[in-house]
Formats: C-alpha cells, sequence, structure tokens
C-alpha cells in the first residue's frame, strides 16, 4: 500500500468514528458539527482535485468548528499532510508536532509519528540536491536525525502499526546515511590535511555505526590519519581491524591519500 493510500484509509478511518462519536448536544453545537462535516467533505473533495491551498483553508476552518473531536485532530493531519505535499516543510512540522503534543493517546498517532519521519526524510535532497546530483551523504544530517527519532518512537510505540515495517526499512537507510556522512566528513579533512578531525569523525563512524558499510572506509581513513600523525600504535591497531572485518577490502591496497607506496609497505 502506497502513503498516499495509507493516507487516504486514515482519513476515511477517523471520519467514521468520529461520525460514531457524535452525540446528542445543544441544537448550535449539533449545527457546528454538521457544517464541520460538509466543510470536510468539501475539503476532501479539494484535496482529490489537487486544490491544496483552497483545502487547507477549509481544513483550518473544520478544525476551529470541530475543537475537541476526532474530525478536528483528522483535519489537523490533513493540515501537515497538505502543508508537507505544497513544499512547506516548516509549516507541516509545526503542525504535525502540535497534533502530537495536543492528541498523545490519539488512535492516528502512529500516523502522525510517521507522517513526521517522512517529511524530514524527504527533506533530506532538496531541488537542489537533485538539480545537481548531491549525495544524500553530503548534506547536513539534521533531517535525517530527526526523521530517525520520529520513526524510532513509532516502532517502539507502536510495532504491529501498518506504518511500523517501512519505517524499519527507512531507519535503516537513515544509519547507513548518517555513516555516509560522517566518512564523507572525514575524508573531506583527510585530503587536506586536517589528520586530527579526520581521525575523530573516522572514529565516530566506527563506534557508532559499526554495522554500517561506511565503517569500512572509516577504519581506513583511521589508518591514513594516524600514520600521518605518526602514531604507529593506533595506526596498526586501527589496520588490525580493517584486515580482520573486511579481509577483502580493496583498501589493503589503495590510498585515499596521494603516496609514493601503498600505505601498507609503510611498517
Amino acid at each position: 500500500m502506497t502513503v498516499f493510500s495509507m493516507w487516504r484509509f486514515a482519513v476515511w478511518a477517523l471520519l467514521a468514528v468520529a461520525m460514531q462519536l457524535g452525540g446528542c448536544g445543544s441544537t448550535s453545537k449539533d449545527l457546528a458539527k454538521n457544517n464541520a462535516e460538509q466543510l470536510y467533505k468539501d475539503a476532501k473533495e479539494d484535496m482529490d482535485s489537487g486544490s491544496y491551498d483552497r483545502a487547507l483553508k477549509t481544513l483550518e476552518r473544520v478544525e476551529g468548528l470541530a475543537a475537541g473531536t476526532v474530525l478536528a485532530q483528522q483535519a489537523l493531519l490533513d493540515m501537515a499532510y497538505l502543508n508537507w505535499r505544497t513544499g512547506e516543510r516548516t509549516t507541516a512540522i509545526t503542525t504535525v508536532d502540535r497534533f502530537i503534543k495536543l492528541n498523545p493517546s490519539s488512535p492516528a498517532l502512529d500516523y502522525a509519528l510517521y507522517l513526521k519521519g517522512l517529511i524530514n526524510f524527504n527533506d533530506n535532497l532538496g531541488l537542489l540536491g537533485n538539480a545537481f546530483g548531491q549525495n544524500l551523504s553530503e548534506r547536513d544530517q539534521r533531517a535525517s536525525r530527526d526523521a530517525y527519532q520520529a520513526f524510532k518512537q513509532l516502532v517502539d510505540q507502536f510495532p504491529k502499526s501498518r506504518y511500523s515495517a517501512d519505517a524499519r526499512q527507512r531507519m535503516n537507510f537513515i544509519v547507513n546515511s548518517l555513516a555516509s556522512y560522517e566518512v564523507h566528513v572525514a575524508r573531506y579533512y583527510l585530503r587536506r590535511g586536517a589528520y586530527v578531525a579526520a581521525a575523530a569523525r573516522a572514529q565516530q563512524a566506527v563506534t557508532e555505526y559499526q554495522q554500517s558499510p561506511a565503517a569500512e572506509e572509516a577504519l581506513y581513513i583511521l589508518v591514513a590519519s594516524y600514520d600521518k600523525l605518526d602514531l604507529p600504535v593506533l595506526r596498526d591497531d586501527a589496520a588490525r581491524v580493517l584486515r580482520l572485518n573486511y579481509p577483502n577490502s580493496p583498501y589493503l591496497g589503495e590510498s585515499v591519500v596521494q603516496r609514493d607506496k601503498p600505505w601498507w609497505k609503510i611498517w
């Protein structure tokens, strides 16, 4: 099931709950409720037709008229989703955070966490990144970390949610991305002769992301950095770990820095 299909399912499921929860009240409350339901239907039609700006304005009215109801919760989620679709990431995050804060026991909390993760996950590569072929690991990873936290909260609190399986896959991707980012920075420092900084970033990648494919290059950067810093004990330790974990590594015979001979012939 696609993300959009799951979203549509959540919309109608919560709307059905809202209908069932409608009880007897004053005439003014009934009128407001009926108006809110009709407005939501109008907003739904605008969403289906792609008229997102008009749908957003209508949903704001729905939230006000149906305050304290499941319908108001759904309107808030829809607003977050539509802001995301229209490129208003900051507003989308603010809206979904407001939903999570105001509705900690909502039946749609798992979807809200999933949506928050998606908003940050897809923000990693913006239009400029795609246009210039920029790798995900080369961008600042703040959004990735935020996405990971939202997905983690989802799978921890709702392990059987329909969104959890996809969230786990995205979490694995994010971990590899974060590891690649650390290695990217470490490589940058190494090539510019900032060996202490290179070793620090490479060590961070090895320590935090041991299972990531990027750990292989991180170990090599440690070897190269320690060699340049004239720290043979640390260099040899890193080299042994590299050989033990990656016996067929291409880094055992190559160097990421310019040298007259292979690094492994230094000692």
